[in-house]
């Protein structure tokens, strides 16, 4: 599979370190708005084209799959312009800034018949498989409760702070903590709770969620973009509890018994960084003629980006082309 590049920032640069490790997947070419920054990232990782604007690189014939790895705010843009060339898309999460944007490149993608999905990577990682089969097992008996946090210090990123580039918290570390609830507790919502810390631009720089489902079940969730957090999850149940190091790139999963006993540990497989899962997932889809992965079909995308559109109408951060 040849693989493009939309985009040369930072994010970028990890995917091309890993699928230039990964077997059946070739780094075919990159694009930026500049072509010198194009060139000299294609000739860092070995792609073998470079080009100084995104419509040259939707129209090579050559590439089966694009991955976007622009800011949140381009997403949705940058979608369609590679739909519409017929060209299969892996876009960097959040997938849209919105909902309603999420709706109109789905809508696209089918009527074209074009592959697209969204590279929210703790969606493909086998962790995810080890974590459901911990919770199927019963060893904790019936989960009640959860929790997620995941913090950064990132305001120095502009992209982080600018409401132009759909900032803030919650679509960039908070959307993990998301997941994790939908991925253990599913998305049969009641009751929806949301507060931020707004900095004086107006994006979030630290979210509190509460999510109350139809089941009694409740996830609080946690996430701020000025300081570190140590990055877990925990599923709790009336025969014990599981703790999830790292809700990013989970390193390891502990199973404790309802006296605090450890009693299994599990550890995360040897990966290149952990993008390989779903570019390889990409590349089952398509080869296999879907338009969507299983490990993140559109509707849970759907769902998610309603989720959040809601979370932020309670923290009253709205992005200037929203207004």
């Amino acid at each position: 599979m040849k693989m493009g590049i939309l985009g040369a920032g930072r994010i970028a640069g990890t995917m091309a370190g890993t699928i230039c490790k990964m077997e059946n997947v070739m780094p075919w070419a990159v694009a930026s708005r500049s072509l010198v920054k194009a060139q000299k990232f294609a000739k860092e990782y070995g792609f073998q084209r470079a080009y100084g604007s995104y419509e040259e690189l939707v129209s090579d014939p050559e590439i089966d799959l694009i991955y976007i790895a622009t800011p949140h705010s381009h997403h949705y843009a940058h979608m369609k312009l590679c739909i519409e060339h017929g060209k299969p898309v892996l876009t960097e999460k959040s997938f849209t800034q919105n909902v309603a944007q999420a709706r109109e490149v789905l809508a696209l993608a089918e009527e074209k018949g074009v592959f697209v999905t969204e590279a929210i990577w703790t969606r493909y990682m086998p962790m995810r498989k080890t974590l459901d089969e911990i919770l199927k097992s019963g060893v904790i008996g019936e989960p009640y409760s959860l929790y997620a946090t995941l913090s950064y210090p990132i305001t120095h990123k502009e992209r982080m702070v600018d409401p132009a580039l759909a900032g803030g918290a919650l679509l960039d570390i908070g959307v993990y903590a998301v997941n994790f609830a939908s991925m253990v507790f599913g998305d049969d919502l009641k009751e929806v709770k949301a507060s931020a810390v707004l900095t004086d631009r107006g994006v979030d720089a630290s979210d509190s969620i509460t999510l109350l489902y139809r089941d009694g079940k409740m996830a609080v969730l946690h996430s701020d973009m000025r300081a570190a957090d140590n990055r877990e999850g925990a599923v709790y149940g009336d025969k014990g509890y599981i703790i999830v190091q790292n809700i990013n790139n989970c390193e390891e999963i502990r199973v404790y018994d309802s006296d605090h006993n450890m009693t299994a540990r599990y550890e995360r497989p040897e990966q290149i960084t952990g993008y390989e899962y779903e570019v390889e997932a990409c590349r089952r889809a398509i080869e296999n003629h879907a338009l969507e992965c299983q490990e993140m079909p559109h509707a849970e995308t759907i769902r998610i980006m309603e989720l959040m559109d809601h979370i932020r109408a309670q923290m009253g951060v709205i992005y200037p082309n929203e207004r």
